[in-house]
């Protein structure tokens, strides 16, 4: 059986539009280095981040 990590246990990164902080998703695995947003919306609205 596969070991069940906590959440606080996964990585963290900020976002740069909302300034929010979120976590490393399953979905992330191959990418986590070039993920740079939380959310599609934030992506959307990257033009606004200073």
């Amino acid at each position: 059986m596969a070991r069940v990590r906590s959440k606080s246990d996964l990585p963290t990164k900020i976002c740069p539009v909302c300034e929010r902080p979120f976590t490393w998703r399953k979905k992330w695995a191959k990418c986590w280095d070039n993920v740079k947003f939380c959310s599609e919306r934030c992506r959307r609205r990257k033009s606004q981040a200073c």
